[in-house]
Parts: structure tokens; C-alpha cells; sequence
């Protein structure tokens, strides 16, 4: 049990949400296009690639997590973001529907708090900072510890740019010095919670009594099928592995390939940069990356291959991105077909689709239910299977899996950095979590022409049956 908030703590997050109320009541009065500008100046002042470039690297150097090169493209997701927002309306007539006699008006959420995961210091600030804004909404950033400082900074730079465009900079606030019982607070007096991160984190977030917007965990799993184009396959397995150095949750974790080209598919991942594990190499990399209990060792979350290795007490050339681990079996004692978060692999062979879509279910029991899957298929009704059997809330087709299913300029999913997952991953969406859920919204409906089918077309078939008493 987290201990206490103490009364500095309280005073100090009631002086908080007192100043985000009143710039939330200054900025109420904004219209479209001056809110669209706004979200234009806050999207230039954080993905530019010189302040991104060093808040991303800041990052990396503050936590000890993730990859320094690679965290810099993250800032693609910021500009995804923004396009789609800049093509959507948020303030007055949203929507109308004229043949149903309905207009849709958008309104502010009101205070958002969010819970600023440690992996993601440098993005989720102006992801959730830009959808909110786009809303009318002022935001509280809420950050992980160990990344507090590179967070800090990210929203000074977006309380920097409001205050040059004559907005309140208090439209988003970070808390200084953050503790379990300061966060747990702000989120029990918020409007809005928004919790991107592990699962104690989602789930205090839930448990604030505010609505929230949480995501679930990851074990994404990808299936291999024998007409894939096994050169582009195992270079997006190599692109979605290793991009951070595995520490999200898209990350691919397992691989389900079909046996004839199985070991084809293997060659061409080694060639991609993967490294096989022996067997006894096997052991010592569980022995690394999960404790006796089977919980995962936070040291061996988002760091490179040979600190991997190193941890497990084996050496692996400097070439090699990712390892590979190879698997037969399914279950929660087999630890390897659970979440990794890390440059690990697993990769298992299949025969028969059929016998794919259940190992797929089986991986899903073990963890990372409602998340994501993907296939590398150029056969429709094996996509078309696959799509109707696994419990996920999104499938990436033939596309890199981290880079893809939170949006990408390349497919149609909504751009940003938090997943629901249905209520398979005890989420109250299944959707990428985008504009929609940062405002509220009034219908209004004028009556129509009456649109009220007879009973016999209602009731089809079981109209005029007889009916028993009850």
C-alpha cells in the first residue's frame, strides 16, 4: 500500500488543478482556427528535429532505457497527430447528419491528468498535449520518476510557446516531485485521466474513481504464413523489434511460422541482424530476464542486445540487433510466449492454419490479450481467419508492427501513443486512443419523418407464433 499524500503534497496539487481551472475557463472561448493555429505552434515547438533530437536523447541518458539514435524518430508520431487533428473539428458544429436530424457539438473534457510513462518522457507530453488542446482542455503531466526531468522539460517547452502566442501557460502544468500518493490525488479531483504505461499505473488510474483512458499490455504476436515475402517479413521483424530497443508494447514478442519456410525465414532474420540462442543460452536468458517467480527483471527492459547477453553471462557478436529464442511450447510456465520488452524473439513453427490461429488464442491467454497481432499473408481468407478468431483490438497486415498499429503515414489508424484494449486488456476502448476521447460532446436532434418499421418486419419469422403464457 502506497503510503499517505502528505499536506504538502495535497496543498501542493490543489494549487495545481486551482490554476488549470482557470486557464481551462480562459480558453473556453477559443474558437476553431485559433485553436488550430495553437496546435500548429505546439507541434512546431516539439517535433522539430533539433528540441526533439535532444529531449529524446535526454530521455534515454535520464532513465537508462531505450535506444539514443532511435528514440529521435518518435517524433514522426507528434506530426501524425497533428495532421490528423488539424483535419478534424473539436469546438462548436462537429458533426451533422442531416437525415437523421442530428448535430453534434464538440466540448472541453475539462482537466486532464497523465501519467507520463518512463519510456515515453519526450512524446506523450505533446501527443496528449495536442489531442487535449485541439479540445479545449488543459492537461497535468504527471511523470514517471526515473524520466521526471526530461518530461519537465518537454512541457516547458510547450508552456514556452503558449506564453509567446499570449495563452496561459498553465494550460499545461508538470508536477516537480512525483510520488504514487501526489498522482493518485490529482487523478481522484481530475475531469479526465489519461494513464499510458504498466499495469499498476492503469489500474490506479481506473481505481481513481475518474473516468480514464488506459491502455493494456502487450504480447504482440505475428504470424508468418507460407506465402509471405519472406525478405520483407523478416526485415519488419527486424524494424519492430528493435526500434527502442523493443521497450514498447507493439514491439513484435512472438513469431508463428509456417514450417515450410520456417527455416528459410529463421536464415533471413540472422541475416537482418538476429542472433540464435543456443539452448543452454536459452536458460540463462530466462534466468536473466525473469525472476524465479516469473516476473520480468526490470533491468533487462529496453537496453541492446549485448547488455542482454552480458546480463546472462554470454557474449554475442556487436552486429547483432535482436536474439532470437527458439520455442515449441505455450503456456504461462513457458515464459518466453509472454511480453519481453526487450531485443528478445521468440520464434515457433506451425503446421496448418488452423493449428497457427490456435497458437495464436493459446499466447493470448498467457498475456497481452486485447493488444495487437499482425500476419505476413498474401492469402485473404488466412487474414480474414485470423482477424475473426484473435482477441485483439487492432492487425497490422503485412506492415511493421510498432511502427504501424498506432498509426503510421502509410495505413489509416488513428496516429498516437496509447492503446486500448477492450475489455479483453480491462480497457473501456478498444480504439487507438485519438481526438474523440479528450471531449465531450451534446447531441442535438431535430424530429424527422417517422422512421418506425412494422412489427411483422421487426419480428420476421417469429411474428404471429404463438405465444405461451407466462
Amino acid at each position: 500500500m502506497p503510503r499517505p499524500i502528505t499536506p504538502e503534497e495535497k496543498t501542493y496539487a490543489d494549487d495545481l488543478m486551482k490554476r488549470a481551472r482557470v486557464a481551462l475557463k480562459e480558453i473556453e472561448c477559443y474558437d476553431q482556427a485559433r485553436v488550430d493555429r495553437l496546435c500548429q505552434a505546439i507541434g512546431w515547438a516539439t517535433a522539430n528535429e533539433k528540441t526533439f533530437k535532444r529531449i529524446a536523447q535526454m530521455g534515454v541518458d535520464e532513465s537508462g532505457l531505450g535506444d539514443r539514435e532511435g528514440r529521435v524518430a518518435k517524433r514522426f508520431k507528434i506530426m501524425g497527430i497533428l495532421r490528423d487533428i488539424l483535419r478534424q473539428k473539436s469546438v462548436g458544429v462537429i458533426e451533422e447528419i442531416p437525415e437523421k436530424g442530428l448535430v453534434k457539438y464538440g466540448k472541453p473534457a475539462g482537466v486532464v491528468v497523465s501519467l507520463t510513462p518512463t519510456t515515453n518522457p519526450e512524446l506523450t507530453p505533446p501527443g496528449v498535449g495536442l489531442f487535449a488542446f485541439k479540445c479545449r482542455d488543459v492537461v497535468i503531466f504527471a511523470p514517471h520518476p526515473r524520466s521526471k526531468n526530461t518530461t519537465f522539460e518537454m512541457v516547458r517547452v510547450m508552456r514556452d510557446v503558449l506564453k509567446r502566442e499570449g495563452v496561459p501557460p498553465d494550460v499545461f502544468q508538470c508536477v516537480e516531485k512525483p510520488s504514487i500518493p501526489l498522482s493518485q490525488y490529482l487523478m481522484s479531483i481530475a475531469d479526465l485521466v489519461q494513464a499510458t504505461g504498466g499495469k499498476d499505473m492503469v489500474k490506479a488510474a481506473y481505481s481513481s474513481g475518474t473516468p480514464s483512458l488506459g491502455v493494456g499490455a502487450g504480447n504482440s504476436t505475428m504470424v508468418i504464413d507460407e506465402t509471405a515475402n519472406i525478405e520483407e517479413a523478416a526485415h519488419n521483424t527486424r524494424i519492430s523489434k528493435t526500434s527502442d530497443f523493443g521497450s514498447g508494447c507493439s514491439a513484435d514478442g512472438n513469431l508463428v511460422v509456417e514450417a515450410s519456410i520456417y527455416d528459410r525465414f529463421l536464415e533471413q532474420l540472422i541475416k537482418e541482424g538476429g542472433y540464435l540462442a543456443s539452448a543452454e543460452e536459452k536458460q540463462k536468458l530466462q534466468a536473466a530476464l525473469w525472476d524465479a517467480e516469473g516476473h520480468r527483471t526490470p533491468d533487462t527492459v529496453a537496453i541492446s542486445a549485448q547488455r542482454i547477453a552480458a546480463r546472462a553471462g554470454f557474449e554475442i557478436p556487436a552486429d547483432r540487433k535482436f536474439i532470437i529464442v527458439q520455442e515449441d511450447h505455450i503456456g504461462k510456465e513457458y515464459l518466453f510466449s509472454s511480453e519481453k520488452l526487450c531485443v528478445v524473439l521468440s520464434i515457433f513453427k506451425y503446421t496448418g492454419f488452423e493449428n497457427a490461429l490456435e497458437m495464436v488464442k493459446q499466447i493470448y491467454e498467457v498475456g497481452g490479450k486485447g493488444h495487437s497481432c499482425g500476419i505476413y499473408s498474401f492469402n485473404d481468407d488466412h487474414i480474414h481467419r485470423l482477424a475473426l478468431t484473435t482477441p485483439v483490438s487492432r492487425m497490422m497486415v503485412r506492415q511493421p508492427q510498432s511502427k504501424a498499429n498506432a498509426g503510421a503515414f502509410n495505413n489509416g489508424m488513428p496516429m498516437t501513443s496509447s492503446l486500448g484494449c477492450g475489455t479483453w486488456g480491462g480497457n473501456s476502448t478498444s480504439e487507438n486512443i485519438h481526438l474523440k476521447h479528450y471531449m465531450n460532446t451534446t447531441w442535438v436532434s431535430r424530429p424527422i419523418v417517422e422512421d418506425r418499421p412494422s412489427e411483422q418486419e421487426l419480428f420476421g419469422e417469429f411474428y404471429n407464433t404463438k405465444v405461451s403464457e407466462q
